[in-house]
C-alpha cells in the first residue's frame, strides 16, 4: 500500500516541478538531500502522488521506507515485499527481472540507513546500480546529508539539497496546524526558533494548538529541543532525529568533527574558511571536519560561512559542551572589537579620515560575542 499524499505541502513547487520535469524524456534517477526533519519524504510523497505521474505510472509506483535496512541484504527484501516475491538466496535477480517487466517508479525512502555503514555502502551501491541498469525504471532516493551514492547516473541538473521553507511557507505550515488564531508577534518568534524547518514547524505548531504560543516560548526556554522530542514516532523525534546523524561514520571518524560543531553552535553567524584557520583553534583537520559536517548536512553554507541551524545549535549546546579554550581566540576578538567600536562611537580613525562601521558587521560582531557570553555563563 502506497503512503497518502502529504496533507500540509507549502513552500516545495519549485523542487517538485523540477522533480516532475526530469520525467519528459527518459526514466530519471533522482536524489532528494538536506538535513533531518527538512521534508525529503514529504517531497517524495507529493513526487509519488503527481498527477503526471500517477497517470504515467498508474500502479506501478513502489515506495520503500528503508528506515530498518542496516544491509544490503535487508534492503533487497523490501521491494521484493512490496512484489510480493518469495525471500530466497536468488532474490535480487528476482526483483531485477521483475522491474524490468514494465515501467515503474521506485522511491526508496531514507537510504542512508542502509548507505552510510562502510560495511554495507559498497554493496548497497551495486545494487542501485543494477536498478539504475533498467531503462524503464525511474528512481527517487531520499537521504539525510549532501552526498548522492556512487556509480550512478544522477539526472542533471542534480536537484541541490533542501532548505528550511521561506518565511511565507512557514507561516502557512504553522496555520494550517494551529489555525490562525494566535498573536502573530507569538507566531513569528515560534517559528524564529525553528529556523522555518518544516519537522520543527510541524512538532511547534501541534504544541500551540494543544496549548498556546505563550506556553510553548516559555517551556522553550526550559526545555528547548527536548520540547520536540516527546513522541513516541521516532520519525518525530527531533532530538532522536538529530543524534542520529551525530553518530554517522563521516563525524564520528573525525576525532575533531564535534567539537568544530560545538564551536559553530554556538556562533549563530557561522565562520569563513579563514577565520577557521586563522584563529589556530586546536582541531586537526579543521577543514576535513567542516566538510564532514557539511557532507552530513548538519552544517550548510551560507556565503562564505559554515553555519548551523539553530534547531541543532540548540540540541548541541544541550547535550554538549565547546570548552572554553575552544571558543578563548573568538572570544577576544570580537570584545575587542566591540570595544573599538564604542570608542570610536561608531568610527574607526585610519590615516586621519572618520571611516564608518559597517553596521552589519558590527552586529555581527555583537551577535556572535553575546552568544559566547550566553553560554559561557550558562556553564558550556
Amino acid at each position: 500500500m502506497l503512503p497518502s499524499k502529504p496533507k500540509i505541502f507549502h513552500g516545495r513547487d519549485t523542487e517538485l516541478a523540477d522533480i516532475v520535469g526530469q520525467f519528459t524524456l527518459a526514466a530519471p534517477r533522482i536524489a532528494i538531500l538536506g538535513p533531518a526533519g527538512i521534508g525529503k519524504t514529504s517531497l517524495a510523497k507529493a513526487a509519488l502522488h503527481n498527477p503526471d505521474l500517477v497517470l504515467k505510472y498508474e500502479d506501478n509506483r513502489i515506495f520503500v521506507g528503508c528506515d530498518s535496512a542496516s544491509t544490503k541484504e535487508e534492503l533487497v527484501t523490501l521491494p521484493g515485499v512490496h512484489l510480493r516475491l518469495n525471500p530466497g538466496k536468488h532474490l535480487q535477480r528476482q526483483v531485477i527481472h521483475h522491474l524490468n517487466l514494465q515501467p515503474c517508479l521506485l522511491i526508496l525512502d531514507n537510504l542512508e540507513t542502509t548507505w552510510e555503514p562502510s560495511s554495507s555502502r559498497r554493496e548497497t551501491e551495486a545494487f542501485l546500480s543494477l536498478l539504475a541498469d533498467i531503462q524503464s525504471l525511474a528512481m527517487i532516493i531520499t537521504m539525510r546529508g549532501a552526498e548522492r551514492p556512487a556509480n550512478i547516473p544522477w539526472n542533471h541538473p542534480f536537484l541541490h539539497p533542501l532548505m528550511p521553507l521561506n518565511q511565507e511557507a512557514a507561516r502557512r505550515t504553522f496555520i494550517d496546524i494551529a489555525e490562525d488564531i494566535h498573536e502573530s508577534s507569538d507566531v513569528d518568534r515560534i517559528l524564529l526558533l525553528t529556523n522555518n524547518m518544516p519537522l520543527v514547524i510541524t512538532l511547534m505548531a501541534h504544541l500551540a494548538d494543544a496549548e498556546d504560543c505563550p506556553t510553548v516560548l516559555s517551556r522553550w526556554e526550559e526545555e528547548k529541543t527536548g520540547l520536540l522530542s516527546q513522541v513516541y514516532d521516532k520519525k518525530s523525534n527531533l532530538d532522536l532525529s538529530i543524534s542520529l546523524s551525530l553518530s554517522r561514520p563521516r563525524v564520528t571518524s573525525l576525532t575533531s568533527a564535534m567539537e568544530l560543531l560545538n564551536l559553530l553552535s554556538i556562533l549563530p553567524d557561522g565562520l569563513s574558511d579563514a577565520e577557521l584557520i586563522h584563529y589556530k583553534f586546536p582541531l586537526e583537520n579543521i577543514l576535513s571536519c567542516k566538510a564532514a559536517l557539511l557532507c552530513t548536512s548538519l552544517a550548510y553554507l551560507s556565503g562564505q560561512k559554515v553555519k548551523v541551524l539553530l534547531p541543532i545549535r540548540e540540541y548541541v549546546q544541550k547535550y554538549h559542551s565547546a570548552k572554553f579554550e575552544m571558543i578563548e581566540p573568538l572570544f577576544w576578538h570580537y570584545k575587542d572589537l566591540l570595544q573599538l567600536f564604542k570608542d570610536n562611537l561608531g568610527t574607526i580613525i585610519r590615516k586621519n579620515q572618520n571611516c564608518p562601521i559597517d553596521p552589519h558587521r558590527r552586529h555581527r560582531c555583537h551577535r556572535q560575542w553575546a552568544s559566547m557570553i550566553a553560554r559561557w555563563e550558562g556553564g558550556g
